[in-house]
């Protein structure tokens, strides 16, 4: 009888590693067993007909109470937009509308004093015409009277 003593304090321990233990396995398949309705605590009870089938109808019925909220909070979000909208083109676009037509119609008059124009000199100067003039102005052509 050798190793065997009433006195011990705890049993043998043995470093024994699974030879085929697969964590990723053993989570894919409490993935499944949640997804098909099984809970942890259900493990030990018998299978109740329809257990399956009742669970995901509520799991459907929930995610369509989840989903047809989210639809309502974007129907109000659409109508608050709109009301936004609305009381933009109620309140602001007049003023704004009104505001750009009396700038583009009716330009402020300012009224600037003449500078006192020097009379051209040599008759090359000719600041004073305006563009119109300048056009309609004759070509000159003067000979070229240089020689090699």
């Amino acid at each position: 009888m050798l190793g065997f003593t009433p006195f011990k304090k705890h049993a043998n321990r043995f470093n024994y590693i699974p030879r085929y233990y697969d964590p990723e396995k053993e989570a894919r398949e409490q993935r499944r067993a949640e997804l098909r309705g099984e809970r942890a605590e259900d493990a030990g009870r018998e299978y109740r007909p329809g257990q399956y089938i009742r669970t995901q109808r509520e799991a459907r019925a929930a995610r369509c109470v989840r989903e047809e909220e989210r639809g309502r909070m974007r129907i109000w979000k659409m109508a608050a937009g709109a009301v936004l909208v609305l009381l933009f083109i109620y309140l602001l676009y007049p003023r704004l509308a009104d505001a750009f037509l009396r700038a583009r119609t009716a330009p402020a008059a300012v009224e600037t004093a003449a500078p006192d124009r020097a009379e051209p000199r040599d008759g090359l100067d000719q600041s004073h015409v305006s563009d119109v003039e300048w056009q309609e102005q004759s070509i000159v052509v003067v000979p070229n009277d240089y020689e090699e």
